[in-house]
C-alpha cells in the first residue's frame, strides 16, 4: 500500500497540481483546505495513516505556523514539509525551529519536491530505526514500535498487550523469520518487567551436552572443564524475561528441569548442593508443530501444557502483504545508512513486485532481499533490476540476470620450443629471451629421465647464465636477477660458483 501524503493548501488549483504531481511519485494523497481541517486529521483517529504532510504556510484563518506549533512536537506526528511563495530565510528558519523537516518555495519543481519528500521519509525511517534500537537495548520496545500496517497482525498485537499485563507463560508460534522475538520483546516492553533483563536462548543452537550447564548454570569442578562457577540463563533473567526460542529442540533431560523451574520457581545448577530460587517471566517460541512433537515422544506432554498456557500465532508474511511496503522502506533506510549508499526510494513497480511475491522466508527473506538490492543499486531509486531472484518467481515481472564472467585459464603460460607431444603441452625448457627471438637460451626444466629438476639446480643455472651474459659485472647481474649484491655473493658461495672477472 503506497504511503499517504496530506496536502494542506487553501488554493484549489494548487492542491490539484500537487495531488497529480505527488501521485506520479507513487504516493496516495489526501487534502485539507486549511489549518483547522489539517488539525482535525492530524489529531483524529486516522493520523496513523498519514506518512508526510505538505503544509502551506500562508493561509487564511489558522496558518501553517500555527499548525506547526500545535502538532509538530507531538509524538507520532509525521514529518512536515512547509511551502510558501515568500521564500525569505527568516521564514525558513522559523518554520524549521517550529518542527518542519524541510522548506520549499512555491512554485517548486517536481524534481525538487520529490527529493524533499523522499529525504523526509528517509530521515523519518532512520529516526524510527534509531528509536527502535535504543528501546530494544533498554528493554522498553513496545507494540507501537513494530512496523504493522495490515489487519492480519492486529489480533497478535491485541493478544500481546493482554499478556503484557500478567506473568502468564506465552508460547509464540509461527514460521521461521516472522518476527517472534520482536513480539516477545514488545510483550516485555509493555509489562511491569520492562527495562529488566531480556535473555534470549536459541535452544536449537546449544550443544546437547551443554544444555543444562547453559540454562541452569554449574558449580566449579562439577564436570571436566568446569574451572569456575557459572550462573545459567535462568539466573541471568532473574527479575526479567527469559525467551526460549525454538523450545521444541530442547532434549528430554533438560525438559524435566524446565518443568520444575516453571512449577516451583527454582532451578538446580549442575553440581549444586541446593536449588536456587529465580523470578522470571517465560516466553517460548517455536516453528514446529508441538502437538506432533508430543505425539512423537520428542516433547513432554506435561511441559507442553505448561508452556502453552497463552498461545499466540504470528501469521506468515504472505498473509499480511500489506505490511511489505512499510517493511521494505524501513529496511531501505537502514541499509542505505549502514552501507553509505545514496538510495532513498523504491519505484512503484518494485512495490507491486514485492507485494505479489509469497515470501517463503518471511520478513527475514525480505530483509536480505532489500540488503542485496541496496548494495546492487546504481541509482537513487530501487528498480526491478535489483530483485532478479524475486522477479523470476512472479508472473509479469522480468529482471535480466547478468551473465557469469567467462572462466579464465589461470594456468601459467610458459612457452618453450620442445614439447612432449601435441596432446600434452608440457614444456621441457624455460625459454630465455622471449618466444621467437634469435639466439634464445634455454634452461632445462626436466632431467633426461623426465623428472622435474629442483629449484636449487635451476637457480644455479640461472645465475650461471646471467654471469655469462653480463660478463661477470656483478652489479648488473644482481640488478637483472632482481636481488641484492650480497644475496648474489651468498648464493654463488652456496652453489660453488666462482666470480668471473671481465
Amino acid at each position: 500500500m503506497p504511503k499517504l501524503v496530506l496536502i494542506v493548501d487553501d488554493d484549489p488549483a494548487q492542491r490539484r497540481i500537487l495531488e497529480e504531481t505527488i501521485k506520479r511519485f507513487g504516493f496516495e494523497t489526501k487534502c485539507a483546505q486549511g489549518g483547522e481541517q489539517a488539525i482535525q486529521i492530524l489529531e483524529g483517529p486516522d493520523r496513523g495513516t498519514i506518512a508526510l504532510v505538505l503544509l502551506d504556510l500562508v493561509m487564511p484563518g489558522m496558518d501553517g505556523m500555527e499548525v506547526l506549533k500545535r502538532v509538530a512536537q507531538k509524538p507520532g506526528t509525521p514529518p512536515i514539509i512547509v511551502q510558501t511563495a515568500h521564500g525569505s530565510i527568516d521564514t525558513a528558519i522559523l518554520a524549521m525551529r517550529a518542527g518542519a523537516v524541510d522548506f520549499v518555495v512555491k512554485p517548486s519543481s517536481p524534481e525538487r519536491l520529490e527529493v524533499s519528500i523522499n529525504s523526509a521519509l528517509k530521515i523519518e525511517a532512520l529516526q524510527g530505526e534509531i528509536s527502535r534500537i535504543k528501546k530494544k537495548a533498554e528493554g522498553v520496545l513496545g507494540f507501537s514500535d513494530l512496523i504493522v500496517r495490515g489487519q492480519a497482525m492486529q489480533r497478535v498485537i491485541a493478544l500481546g498487550k493482554r499478556t503484557a499485563a500478567s506473568n502468564i507463560p506465552v508460547l509464540i508460534e509461527g514460521e521461521s523469520g516472522v518476527g517472534k522475538e520482536l513480539i516477545a520483546r514488545a510483550i516485555q516492553g509493555e509489562s511491569e518487567r520492562k527495562a529488566r533483563p531480556f535473555i534470549t536462548v536459541n535452544c536449537g543452537a546449544i550443544p546437547e551436552n551443554l544444555v543444562e550447564s547453559i540454562l541452569f548454570g554449574h558449580e566449579k569442578g562439577s564436570f571436566t572443564g568446569a574451572v569456575e562457577r557459572r550462573i545459567g540463563k535462568f539466573q541471568e533473567a532473574d527479575g526479567g524475561t527469559l525467551f526460549l526460542d525454538e523450545v521444541g529442540e530442547l532434549p528430554l533431560d533438560a525438559q524435566v528441569k524446565l518443568l520444575r523451574a516453571l512449577q516451583d520457581g527454582e532451578i538446580d545448577p549442575v553440581g549444586g548442593k541446593k536449588p536456587v530460587k529465580v523470578d522470571f517471566r517465560l516466553i517460548s517460541a517455536t516453528n514446529r508443530d508441538m502437538i506432533q512433537q508430543v505425539k512423537d515422544g520428542k516433547f513432554r506432554e506435561d511441559l507442553y501444557y505448561r508452556l502453552n498456557v497463552f498461545p499466540i500465532w504470528v501469521p506468515p508474511l504472505r498473509d499480511r502483504l500489506e505490511d511489505v511496503p512499510e517493511l521494505a522502506l524501513h529496511f531501505l533506510a537502514r541499509f542505505a545508512a549502514e552501507e553509505g549508499r545514496r538510495v532513498n526510494g523504491i519505484s512503484k513497480e518494485v512495490l507491486e513486485l514485492l507485494t505479489s511475491y509469497s515470501w517463503p522466508g518471511n520478513v527475514r527473506q525480505l530483509e536480505n532481499a532489500m540488503f542485496r538490492a541496496v548494495v546492487l543499486a546504481d541509482g537513487p531509486q530501487l528498480t526491478v533490476a535489483e530483485f532478479p531472484q524475486i522477479a523470476a518467481h512472479v508472473e509479469g515481472f522480468r529482471a535480466a540476470i547478468p551473465a557469469a564472467p567467462a572462466q579464465v585459464d589461470r594456468r601459467p603460460v610458459i612457452t618453450g620450443p620442445v614439447m612432449l607431444g601435441a596432446e600434452n603441452s608440457v614444456p621441457q625448457t624455460m625459454e630465455i629471451g622471449g618466444p621467437g627471438s634469435k639466439g634464445a637460451l634455454g634452461i632445462p626444466a626436466v632431467t633426461d629421465s623426465g623428472d622435474i629438476r629442483s629449484l636449487e639446480a635451476m637457480e644455479a643455472d640461472m645465475i650461471r647464465l646471467a654471469l655469462g651474459r653480463y660478463r661477470g659485472h656483478m652489479t648488473e647481474v644482481a640488478k637483472r636477477l632482481g636481488i641484492g649484491r650480497s644475496t648474489l655473493y651468498r648464493k654463488m658461495r652456496e652453489f660453488g660458483l666462482e666470480e668471473r672477472v671481465s
